[in-house]
């Protein structure tokens, strides 16, 4: 329950934004759908290298060929099931800690189609419906203020639950942290910055499905598995002291859609996953549920070898790698050779790419992206 203090009623306008349903999530961001701001890959790294904040434009989105998709289709069918699990292990933790007054924050835009699926296990499973919205964090930058401002104004009785999709490094759960910390002090609330996610590879979350670094086909797309919002912006150009952050609805690509396809495939596995959550559960509360960050030491030796400076340049996991090949420079693309099996769409991105890949066995992860330093030629 929050503390008890008058929060201004907001004059920010919602539009209403994404393919999802009205009652599947509520995108708390400024529409900037008119104004171009995407970069080429190239032009966007050289700017991310040079100073810009990634949060200042947008990546110009990925058409994935028919290979790709077919191989997005395929994942989807294979993990259709354990990501249900998965889902349902994380829900049940979220109602035994919280109870059913409790609002879903998602972390736009790879926590919202995890977020929509936790919001309709919890109404298959409990018959209750949480109110979703899904908002923006960025790095080095935080949390939307405002949102939580409208969260907390619209349901006042409400806890917050943050979601996530997976974990790196914890770079989020750090910056969720802070956020949450400094949003506290400020207002005098005492909001939970726990966050909850479902794979943890990174061992940085209390609230997970499974620790296990596999693939949640929807880190293999971008928007069209996301409600066809981009990327959250935070630019003073087109963000004015008082607005949400932003983003884009790229209803030009409806034709290409998969965000409903996505997780209609997945609730249809609710009714047949009982006993297999039951016996997750079980086995992540025997777990030491605290973070051990037990990635940090992958991403120690992986800068010792490949003589990285920057943290930022690493992106680990499953997750982290997919996103890497969409959106970034790739240099190397390193695979755990006991993944490699079930790495499949990373390899076919990386051919495409013409991304060297090489094994390497002293991480935790199944794989990792080393994004390319500018200076960097070998």
């Amino acid at each position: 329950m929050f503390v008890k203090k008058e929060v201004e009623v907001l004059n920010t306008q919602i539009t209403k934004m994404g393919s999802y349903a009205d009652e599947d999530v509520t995108f708390l961001l400024k529409d900037l759908s008119d104004i171009s701001m995407e970069k080429s890959t190239t032009e966007r790294e050289q700017a991310i290298q040079q100073g810009t904040h990634y949060s200042e434009m947008l990546p110009i989105e990925y058409k994935p060929t028919d290979e790709y998709m077919s191989l997005f289709y395929r994942s989807l069918e294979d993990t259709k099931h354990k990501v249900a699990v998965a889902v349902g292990i994380v829900a049940k933790q979220i109602i035994a800690e919280r109870g059913f007054n409790v609002a879903l924050v998602s972390l736009a835009r790879a926590g919202t189609p995890i977020g929509v699926l936790i919001k309709r296990y919890i109404s298959y499973k409990y018959n209750r419906e949480l109110p979703h919205y899904s908002i923006s964090i960025i790095r080095d930058r935080g949390i939307d203020d405002q949102a939580l401002d409208y969260i907390r104004t619209t349901h006042p009785e409400h806890e917050i639950t943050f979601i996530d999709g997976w974990t790196g490094k914890g770079a989020i759960t750090k910056e969720l942290t802070k956020s949450v910390s400094r949003y506290n002090e400020t207002n005098g609330t005492t909001l939970s910055s726990k966050l909850a996610v479902l794979a943890d590879p990174g061992d940085c979350s209390e609230l997970y499905g499974t620790r296990e670094d596999f693939l949640i086909p929807s880190a293999c797309l971008n928007s069209t598995v996301s409600g066809l919002v981009s990327r959250t912006i935070l630019n003073s150009k087109w963000i004015n002291e008082g607005d949400f952050h932003g983003g884009k609805y790229y209803s030009e690509l409806l034709s290409e859609d998969v965000s409903n396809l996505y997780v209609d495939t997945i609730c249809t596995q609710f009714p047949l996953i009982e006993s297999a959550v039951d016996e997750g559960l079980s086995d992540v509360m025997k777990e030491s549920q605290k973070p051990q960050w037990k990635g940090l030491t992958s991403i120690e030796n992986i800068q010792r070898d490949y003589n990285m400076d920057n943290t930022n340049f690493i992106k680990p996991g499953v997750g982290e790698t997919t996103r890497v090949l969409l959106r970034r420079v790739p240099w190397k693309i390193l695979v755990h050779p006991d993944a490699e099996m079930n790495l499949e769409h990373i390899l076919v991105l990386a051919r495409e790419r013409g991304v060297p890949i090489e094994e390497y066995t002293d991480m935790s992860y199944s794989c990792c992206g080393l994004i390319q330093p500018l200076e960097k030629k070998t």
